[in-house]
């Protein structure tokens, strides 16, 4: 019987980001280059103005959106992908200070979503948490 042995050499082949390869995370044969390395797991570069500037303008904004995105989605959940995109028409530099500060980033959420809310009032639109009210009106 010829062929590979189930389980040998050869019985199949792992795909180059599989968590379970063999040797992988800084075992001998894999990817990483020691103990507590990143190697194969495709880190991101670091989001600054020397990252960015080497990228043509529609990924640099992917990459800002990408990065505030989980941010802004701490503050308010349902509106998270709006104020994203209202957020993502400021200045790439104006961006970056918000990733920098946490209380930046606060105000300028806290601000967009009063903004929506003033227009989904201003629209008929219920507002989160305030559905009840509208139905007593």
């Amino acid at each position: 019987m010829g062929g590979a042995r189930p389980g040998g050499p050869g019985a199949f082949k792992f795909a180059p980001g599989a968590r379970n390869a063999p040797g992988a995370y800084g075992m001998p044969g894999g990817p990483a280059g020691g103990p507590g390395s990143m190697g194969g797991m495709g880190m991101k570069p670091a989001l600054n103005a020397a990252t960015l500037a080497s990228l043509p303008l529609d990924q640099q904004k992917r990459m800002l959106g990408e990065a505030l995105f989980p941010l802004i989605q701490a503050h308010s959940k349902n509106l998270a992908g709006k104020v994203t995109g209202m957020l993502l028409e400021m200045d790439n530099g104006e961006l970056l200070h918000l990733l920098e500060s946490p209380e930046a980033l606060t105000g300028k959420v806290s601000e967009a979503v009063a903004v929506l809310e003033e227009h989904m009032r201003a629209q008929g639109i219920a507002v989160a948490g305030e559905a009840s009210t509208a139905d007593e009106q």
